[in-house]
């Protein structure tokens, strides 16, 4: 099967969208990034050019390889890994991430689980999910709803991804709420 096929729930996002989401995430050189389903790096390629440490995680081993071939001398760390359940980093971190829409959940609940270091993440999720996350309505968010505030991004159309995105996605903004 091609590269950017279904099988994988893969839609690239196309470079000017990727500019378009890292630009609305406003990174800061030196800030820890966290692309999640980095694919082949479009996201990467824009967090890098502003400065940032990037963690690109990506299960499909050839596309993981492609990653380390293609960011070699940059600023990169490349992880194989399901980005369901993976290892959040120790120090304060943001996520710039168009993920396999298929993980989004398990995704979202790892980044907001106790412990984490979250400071802010912008994510590309199934309109639904984006929906029930903002509404408070997501299982746990009693839990955390203290501790971060949701939000849409930018409206971002089917027509930014190659193959489309199949219904409605949206930029899911998480942010950590300043301790009072």
């Amino acid at each position: 099967m091609p590269a950017g096929s279904t099988k994988w729930g893969w839609h690239r996002l196309t470079n000017r969208w990727a500019e378009r989401l890292v630009d609305d995430a406003q990174i800061v050189p030196g800030e820890l990034v966290l692309d999640v389903g980095a694919g082949e790096g479009a996201l990467s390629r824009y967090l890098l050019q502003r400065g940032a440490r990037v963690i690109a995680i990506e299960l499909h081993p050839t596309r993981a390889q492609l990653l380390r071939n293609k960011f070699a001398d940059a600023n990169i760390t490349v992880v194989q890994a399901d980005a369901s359940n993976l290892y959040l980093p120790r120090r304060p971190f943001r996520v710039v991430a168009n993920p396999p829409f298929a993980i989004s959940v398990a995704l979202l609940r790892r980044l907001t689980s106790p412990g984490s270091r979250l400071v802010r993440a912008d994510v590309i999720v199934p309109w639904h999910v984006a929906q029930r996350w903002i509404e408070e309505r997501s299982p746990g968010a009693n839990r955390w709803r203290h501790e971060f505030r949701c939000s849409y991004g930018r409206e971002i159309p089917r027509a930014a991804f190659s193959p489309p995105a199949p219904n409605g996605v949206a930029i899911l903004v998480i942010e950590r709420r300043r301790r009072r």
